[in-house]
């Protein structure tokens, strides 16, 4: 028989009590525990080596612009160009080559990307870009155009009207344009006549590259393709590569199983510096060991207020320019010597270089010298 112990009613509220205490308390802790790491996908951090695009570029001609295409006479390509095409199609005008002066047609480099496993007949997008004196590509259409691989074979030909997107007007005394009119887009403008040849279900060992390459995050990933395949099919070869061995696996379907595991990424301590717009980015595991830090400069204003002297009616005297120097000297006494800590973090050094009153680019030579005395723990990398 069972027995169930009694509990007065004064014990019950001290057991409640003591219950909400303890919830209390699991709320606080969950409330002020650290935030998971961030976990990503396989195939946000890694490409199938082999897996690639590949660069396509053609020349020709765009028709149908409103006066704003070359001057024949000064882009001789153009018109060589244009006589072409009107051989091509069954127009004589060569005997009257010197007299054609029409502005509505523009020589045009045409590039486009031919991604990977497209088919014949698949459509990509292709870019238009002026090539002579032209000035708005706006509501011209290019004429069929061949794309040309690296090994020059022809896999798309592009045609159809162009969009620019940009806005150009022009009066007798100001000129406004905003965005790019000599360079235009065609969406779907170029139709894949050649196939690039990849059998990617016949492979036995892929490789896949990580973008950002590190041996962390390579041995993360192999660990985590071993534990959801069951088998040690994956190991990191270097920091770029986790090369997989599926010998009597369905390539496509391992692929598509794999891809969407989580991978928490790893990565170096750098801080990236560009010098021509002051920018500062650092990554998150960036350190700084102990160090003193003091910024100022020495800045001297001279100004000049000369004052006109002009002497009184019939003294004889003459009229003479007085000169008046006023020279101000700053040099930032008020600026104080400031401590960063050993093992300081990204957001403690932002704040501490912030409380000095430093500015990018007074940051910047700060961090080089940092860099330089040997207590900045990360890779510096100034473009």
């Amino acid at each position: 028989m069972l027995r169930v112990p009694y509990h007065s009613k004064g014990q019950r509220k001290s057991k409640r009590a003591v219950w909400a205490a303890l919830a209390a308390l699991l709320v606080i802790l969950s409330a002020h525990s650290p935030a998971a790491h961030a976990q990503i996908r396989i195939k946000d951090i890694a490409d199938i080596e082999g897996v690639r695009s590949n660069q396509l570029v053609g020349y020709g001609l765009v028709v149908g612009l409103n006066g704003t295409g070359d001057r024949l006479m000064d882009a001789i390509f153009t018109r060589q160009s244009l006589i072409g095409m009107l051989e091509r199609l069954g127009v004589n005008t060569m005997d009257q080559a010197q007299a054609l002066s029409t502005k509505n047609v523009a020589a045009v480099m045409v590039t486009a990307e031919l991604p990977p496993f497209a088919r014949n007949g698949n459509r990509i997008d292709v870019t238009v870009s002026s090539l002579g004196d032209a000035t708005d590509l706006m509501g011209g259409t290019l004429m069929v155009t061949p794309l040309l691989g690296a090994d020059g074979e022809v896999y798309a030909v592009a045609q159809g009207a162009i969009s620019t997107g940009a806005i150009s007007a022009r009066g007798a005394a100001q000129t406004v344009t905003r965005g790019v009119p000599t360079t235009g887009r065609i969406p779907n403008g170029a139709t894949i006549e050649r196939e690039v040849p990849f059998s990617l279900n016949s492979l036995q060992i892929v490789h896949l590259g990580l973008r950002n390459p590190d041996l962390t995050t390579a041995e993360r990933m192999a660990q985590v393709i071993n534990h959801r395949l069951g088998r040690p099919l994956a190991s990191a070869t270097d920091p770029h590569t986790v090369a997989l061995d599926l010998h009597g696996r369905d390539v496509v379907q391992t692929l598509s199983e794999i891809e969407n595991l989580e991978v928490e990424p790893d990565q170096p301590a750098t801080v990236v510096i560009d010098e021509a717009t002051g920018t500062i980015v650092m990554g998150a595991n960036v350190r700084i060991s102990t160090v003193a830090i003091a910024q100022g400069n020495l800045t001297i204003r001279v100004t000049e207020t000369p004052e006109v002297s002009q002497p009184g009616a019939f003294s004889g005297g003459q009229t003479a320019i007085v000169p008046r120097t006023n020279i101000q000297i700053n040099d930032q006494s008020n600026r104080k010597l400031g401590i960063l800590k050993g093992g300081t973090t990204l957001q403690d050094v932002v704040s501490a270089l912030n409380s000095l009153g430093i500015g990018p680019r007074d940051m910047i030579t700060i961090l080089e010298a940092i860099k330089a005395a040997g207590a900045l723990q990360a890779n510096l990398e100034v473009r």
